[in-house]
């Protein structure tokens, strides 16, 4: 990710009327705004709140069943008569839709979308708020009144039953959680589960829009939870998951919002759900830890506990090591051993042992633990841990990295925990890329016994090693379409575990029907896979939008770790600036593009910036917090599987790189950062920040660069300008004042898809399909 609007349910609108006053007034929720104009001179005192939101949903192959209750509690001294508005999941079939209020049916009316559209219309006329355009082409439900004593609370429910659309294999799950920004206070907290079931199995199962926790009892059934708390806004929900019969499961997203331009596309795969006593392929493992003066004291006896805890989790077919250093190097035994319980006692034992002190021979040990791997026919992996530089031995990075990869031959993926400032996380990263693996880095303090257990729990069961995909078109491609893929991340494909799931993105050029094939190995037996794909011409809405994005983000990863690792290079860094533009992923290096005095049009002054930034920030320094925080963030974007929200504040890249509904070929979960925000704060993505920027930076870029679905725009001199606009456009642009009749036929006229792009409160400056448009608000047009 990928990130938004606003929070849950219910409810676009509520009408509140005031019981003791004789005049009924309309106010849209979110009334904080002063300077909004009101239909009435006395406007009623917003002393309401929705304290919590539970969403239940259960789904059966295509049939949903949805609950949404709320706690809606009216802080005010007299009573409250509410209408609920409730707008419905776009293009949704929806069926049974039903309005308890304290147990009690309420009777409602669907109603379709031209009058629907008349509804948010006047709506958004009278309460001069253009938030409400984004559910424009939808359909509503609306409720009869119902009274919400003094000082008292409702507990709101609506049920309803939807048909899903299926796609690209896909079964598509949506609800809309953006209403939150007509709600008058954060939402303490929001709970969705989910609950899906599928008669021929569920394979691949994947949110863009949230980090989910995903539980697999069985093959035909998931689970999907999140949680959020005080919710000031939240995206959208989506999940999207495949069925089908076969040991690996394979879909692919594709999206192309202009056919003279290369397309993106997102693959994901993952393998059935086996039962807890099928048989697991062996693998082996070898630990290699610092045990240098730096890890003492409680550190190192983290170290302890994630050795005791991998050790009591492998198998008895598994074969492993521990290779401990300092200013030499030593191993539990000199040769491989298997995990049986006498010898796993024995490991235990000699953990137990272990104490830190001394300097750090890096280069002996990985040429000791790697000269103990032999069999490339096993899958192999190397779990290194330091928190420092090398100081005996090879002490340069390239050499050591170099000797490595002579010594790995059978290509064992080697996983590294950087611990602290101090470690050198360029050769970490070195290494990484190098031999197949990630870099994994935990901050002072931080828990490393919590990052090793996150990180082996998700390769402990290998099902499908050394992967391969091709695309295999029927038609012999013509010279311009000689590579019909192209720019894929991850570069290396990782392998496929159990319980995981690949995600793969890259670009396309030739269109069409096609057959995806996936080749691997079961421990030493080759394996090949066929699956039917179509990669799309044209794209004719944003739906699948998110692709691009999730392209955008692990291609500036892509990009900053060329830079790091292989120096200066001109076309790199123009390409950095332009993805940031377009996209709105500000990194440290490129945070000056959210400064009002920076001009977007000067490119090669801007690149020349921001290749001063990479140089002094980053490239010059091996170690320390900016180095730390550097190849962090530039670790979460490389594998980040979905858009960061804006409900997520955290700086990017926790956790090691590692995160709900997604899995190894690509995520982060919960730690990216959000990319803008709102247009009022409430509806739209972050900028993003990456982790260890500082708060006046991140401040900076969130009141300056605003995220809308695909767009993203730049405030100047108190205009947001869309970042495609070029000078000659802004020249010619056609100019139209907020809430007149020539502004809601533009609305009509570009429908669901871009009324978002007309939710400004301010002046904006607009590409809409074609056409440049300047919007500014009554009073202040030019």
């Amino acid at each position: 990710m990928l990130r938004y609007r606003s929070l849950p349910f219910i409810v676009g609108l509520i009408c509140l009327f005031a019981s003791a006053s004789a005049n009924a007034q309309v106010i849209v929720i979110n009334p904080e705004r002063d300077r909004v104009a009101r239909p009435s001179p006395r406007p009623i005192r917003q002393d309401y709140e929705i304290k919590s939101v539970d969403i239940q949903a259960d789904i059966r192959d295509q049939a949903a069943e949805v609950q949404v209750s709320q706690i809606f509690a009216n802080k005010s001294s007299r009573t409250l008569q509410a209408t609920l508005f409730f707008p419905l999941p776009d293009e949704a079939t929806i069926s049974g839709l039903t309005l308890i209020v304290d147990g009690k049916e309420l009777p409602g009316r669907l109603l379709p979308k031209d009058e629907a559209r008349r509804i948010y219309e006047d709506i958004v006329r009278r309460s001069q708020d253009p938030a409400l355009l984004e559910y424009m082409g939808r359909g509503l439900f609306r409720t009869s009144v119902f009274p919400v004593p003094p000082n008292a609370q409702r507990k709101v429910e609506i049920r309803y039953s939807q048909l899903l659309k299926k796609s690209d294999g896909l079964v598509d799950f949506s609800l809309p959680l953006g209403n939150s920004k007509h709600s008058t206070k954060p939402i303490k907290q929001l709970n969705l589960t989910v609950r899906v079931q599928a008669n021929e199995g569920i394979k691949t199962i994947y949110s863009p829009s949230h980090d989910v926790n995903i539980e697999r009892p069985e093959s035909k059934r998931a689970v999907c939870k999140t949680t959020l708390t005080d919710v000031a806004a939240a995206d959208d929900f989506r999940l999207l998951f495949g069925t089908e019969s076969g040991p690996v499961g394979m879909n692919v997203i594709s999206y192309r919002p202009d056919k003279s331009q290369d397309g993106y596309f997102l693959l994901l795969a993952a393998p059935e759900i086996a039962a807890a006593d099928a048989q697991v392929v062996p693998k082996t493992v070898v630990f290699v830890v610092d045990r240098s003066g730096s890890m003492s004291g409680q550190k190192f006896e983290q170290v302890r506990k994630a050795l005791r805890f991998v050790l009591d989790r492998l198998g008895p077919e598994d074969l492993f090591n521990i290779v401990a250093y300092d200013s030499k190097v030593d191993a539990f035994r000199p040769e491989l051993q298997r995990a049986d319980e006498a010898t796993i006692a024995q490991a235990r034992g000699f953990v137990d042992g272990l104490y830190a002190g001394g300097s750090t021979n890096i280069d002996g040990a990985l040429q000791k633990s790697l000269e103990m791997l032999t069999n490339a026919d096993r899958p192999n992996y190397v779990l290194f841990l330091t928190d420092g530089l090398p100081t005996v031995g090879e002490q340069n990075d390239v050499k050591i990295a170099a000797k490595a990869k002579v010594a790995n031959t059978v290509r064992a993926r080697m996983f590294n925990f950087g611990v602290g400032f101090d470690v050198n996380s360029r050769l970490l990263d070195r290494l990484s890329r190098e031999q197949r693996g990630q870099s994994i880095y935990v901050r002072p303090n931080e828990d490393i016994e919590a990052q090793v257990a996150t990180l082996y729990n998700r390769i402990a069961a290998p099902v499908l090693t050394d992967l391969a995909i091709e695309f295999l078109f029927e038609a012999k491609p013509d010279p311009a379409t000689a590579t019909p893929i192209a720019r894929t991340y991850p570069q290396e494909l990782n392998d496929l575990f159990r319980g995981e799931q690949l995600i793969w993105v890259g670009r396309y050029r030739k269109s069409g029907a096609t057959k995806v094939k996936l080749t691997g190995k079961v421990g030493a037996e080759p394996r090949s896979f066929e699956f039917d794909a179509a990669l799309v011409e044209h794209s004719g809405d944003e739906t699948n939008g998110f692709v691009e994005k999730l392209w955008a983000l692990r291609r500036i990863g892509e990009i900053l770790d060329d830079l790091d690792l292989n120096g200066q290079n001109k076309e790199l860094v123009d390409e950095l600036v332009a993805l940031s533009i377009k996209h709105g992923i500000l990194t440290p290096y490129t945070s000056f593009l959210a400064d009002e005095e920076t001009d977007l049009m000067q490119h090669r002054q801007n690149a020349q910036r921001a290749e001063d930034n990479i140089d002094l920030k980053f490239r010059r320094r091996v170690s320390g917090s900016d180095a730390f925080y550097g190849r962090r963030g530039k670790a979460a974007l490389k594998t980040a599987n979905r858009l960061p929200g804006i409900q997520q504040r955290g700086g990017i890249g926790g956790g090691g790189g590692f995160g709900g509904g997604g899995g190894i070929g690509g995520g982060i979960g919960g730690n990216l950062p959000s990319l803008a925000p709102s247009v009022d704060r409430r509806n739209t993505r972050r900028a993003m920040p990456l982790d260890g920027e500082s708060d006046s930076e991140s401040a900076d870029a969130a009141e300056t660069v605003r995220n809308i679905g695909q767009k993203t725009f730049f405030q100047r001199d108190g205009l947001w300008r869309d970042s495609t606009v070029t000078a000659e456009q802004e020249k010619q642009a056609k100019k139209i004042v907020q809430f007149s009749t020539e502004y809601f036929d533009l609305a009509a006229t570009h429908g669901k898809e871009l009324g978002k792009y007309l939710a400004f409160r301010e002046p904006v400056l607009i590409n809409l399909r074609g056409k440049t448009y300047r919007i500014d608000p009554p009073g202040d047009a030019k």
